[in-house]
């Protein structure tokens, strides 16, 4: 066995050299490393198995078992993706072909936000009374204030700390997601409560821009709601589309009992809420931190352009790779008996 382990031992210490500088960084190796590193594992595993049936060295057993282990882990097992790569391969691929896969209910939830907001628009440009009905209690924005009240509501927090607008983002954060969740989870009520929420959260988006276009303010509100409006209402559409989908599950779950219908719905809904819940940070960190800065109406508006038309590419590339994968799928060959 002394002769046996002095003729193999350096491809072991190599085969380690190697296994160490792959767990460091495996996508610096070079092919001909990585071509040793199996060669010397397929040899490695071999000489384990010699070793296993001819001594009864446990100390040289257990070093060639972990080292081929080791080797293995390295060859046939998938690498490793950090936190931040899991995230992001998520947001840009799976989250993106989610959405787009159950487009329909994010579009029906799109076209009650618009038409609440058209609603609400025109029947408060019609009637200012329809205004103070849509808006909130205690709200000094009414159709009875001047443009200069406007226009100071429209710059107040931009002198303040960093301190407050971060807690001006939690709490913007905290209430968006609760308006979402709730909007996604009525919908187990056959839709109802998710339409009229839906709905209703357009109308008072409607009457906002009215009041603020009633007294001339056009450009400078479209300013301050659009930055962080596009990722906002972007995802109370999500959430309101898988609203309807527990809302399908529940009135018409087709082939499959309700209790399936709604499971399924419900994975999807976790995966949205995810996706949708990293839009909503992102516009309660334009809310507080661009909308309340001393940026111009011109760079605000290029931003929301920015923010429209990544979104839009995403929105593209996800129907893009979900058509892809469909297309794979029907085109596999089938087994036939």
């Amino acid at each position: 066995m002394g002769n046996f382990v002095a003729r193999n031992k350096p491809d072991w210490d190599e085969l380690e050299r190697l296994v160490a500088k792959a767990k460091k960084k495996l996508r610096r190796m070079t092919p001909e490393e990585l071509s040793r590193l199996d060669v010397l594992y397929r040899r490695t595993t071999v000489h384990l198995a010699q070793v296993a049936t001819r001594t009864t060295d446990m100390h040289l057993l257990a070093y060639l078992n972990a080292l081929a282990a080791a080797a293995h882990s390295l060859i046939y097992l998938p690498p490793r993706k950090s936190v931040w790569a899991g995230a992001a391969s998520f947001l840009f691929e799976g989250f993106v072909r989610l959405v787009a896969r159950n487009w329909k209910f994010h579009a029906a939830s799109a076209a009650l936000l618009m038409g609440g907001a058209l609603l609400g628009y025109f029947a408060s440009m019609h009637d200012p009374l329809a205004a103070y009905a849509l808006m909130m209690p205690g709200d000094t924005r009414t159709p009875g204030a001047t443009p200069e009240q406007l226009l100071d509501v429209l710059h107040s927090g931009r002198d303040g700390g960093r301190g407050g607008k971060f807690v001006f983002a939690s709490f913007l954060f905290s209430h968006n997601l609760k308006v979402g969740l709730i909007a996604m989870a009525l919908g187990v009520l056959a839709g109802v409560p998710t339409i009229i929420l839906v709905l209703y959260n357009g109308m008072m988006l409607g009457a906002f821009v009215a009041i603020h276009h009633r007294a001339g303010i056009v450009a400078e509100v479209w300013a301050w709601i659009l930055p962080h409006g596009i990722p906002e209402l972007g995802a109370i559409i999500l959430f309101g589309g898988v609203g309807l989908m527990f809302a399908q599950a529940v009135v018409s779950p087709g082939r499959m009992t309700r209790s399936a219908a709604l499971k399924r719905a419900g994975v999807v809904a976790s995966q949205t809420c995810l996706g949708s819940g990293a839009m909503l940070v992102l516009a309660a960190i334009v809310e507080s931190y661009l909308r309340q800065s001393h940026l111009s109406t011109e760079a605000r508006l290029a931003f929301a352009g920015g923010m429209a038309a990544l979104f839009l590419m995403l929105g593209l590339y996800g129907v893009l790779r979900e058509r892809m994968a469909t297309a794979g799928s029907a085109a596999a060959p089938r087994e036939t008996g």
